[in-house]
Formats: structure tokens, sequence, C-alpha cells
């Protein structure tokens, strides 16, 4: 029973819109990419570092769906994000020599697209 004050732990989907779903669904495809290389990964440090990832991925997702605090979550997204995306690039370029997308991959492809379409929609719901 809730009383007068306390938060019921349902999801407030009314108050979202399409650039919200947008931005729901490329956080779903970067959780998941992690979330399946990151288990490929592990025990290594590599691999716990994508399964936190992609777990971090999800609980923005679930805080966005359960309205809470949704400004400071694609606040924080935005830097969570674009630190992925740079240091992906330094992993797969520049730390040594590579070729794209040959030896980046189709999932690395696929997410990187996911999280750049997703920096662009925090920035727009920030605004």
């Amino acid at each position: 029973m809730a009383t007068a004050g306390s938060r019921q732990l349902e999801p407030s989907t009314d108050t979202l819109h399409g650039l919200h779903w947008v931005g729901i669904i490329a956080a779903l495809v970067s959780a998941a990419i992690h979330l399946l290389l990151g288990v490929r990964m592990l025990p290594s440090g590599m691999g716990i570092s994508f399964v936190l990832a992609g777990l971090g991925f999800f609980g923005a997702i679930a805080l966005v769906l359960f309205d809470y605090r949704r400004r400071t979550v694609y606040a924080v997204g935005v830097p969570f994000t674009l630190v992925q995306i740079v240091l992906w690039y330094y992993v797969n370029f520049a730390a040594g020599p590579k070729s794209f997308p040959a030896d980046v991959g189709t999932l690395g492809i696929v997410d990187k697209a996911a999280q750049a379409l997703l920096v662009v929609v925090l920035v727009a719901l920030l605004r």
C-alpha cells in the first residue's frame, strides 16, 4: 500500500515520445552488444568492463522508463557514451594499424552507430 508522498515502482512511459524511444532502442542495442562481447571475454579486465558498460546502459534505460531523474540520466549518458566511443577509437586505431571496416567487425560498427545516435538523442533531450 502506497502512502502519501511515496512512489510506486511502475514504469512511467506516458511522458515518453518518439525521441525517447529512439534513444532507448539505441541504448538497448549497445547494451546487448556490450554484454555479448563482454561475456565472451570474461574473466579478462576487458570482458568485465564490457559487462559493466552493458549493465550501465540497461540501468539507465530502467531509470528513464521509471521516470527517475531523467535529465540527470541524459546528462551523465553523454560523457558515458562519448568516453566509450573515444576508447573504442583508441583501442581499434590509435593503438595500432587497423583498417576500417575489415578489422572492426560488424558488431563494432553497429555499436558505434548506435552510440553516436544515442549521443545525438541525449543532447537533443537535454535541450
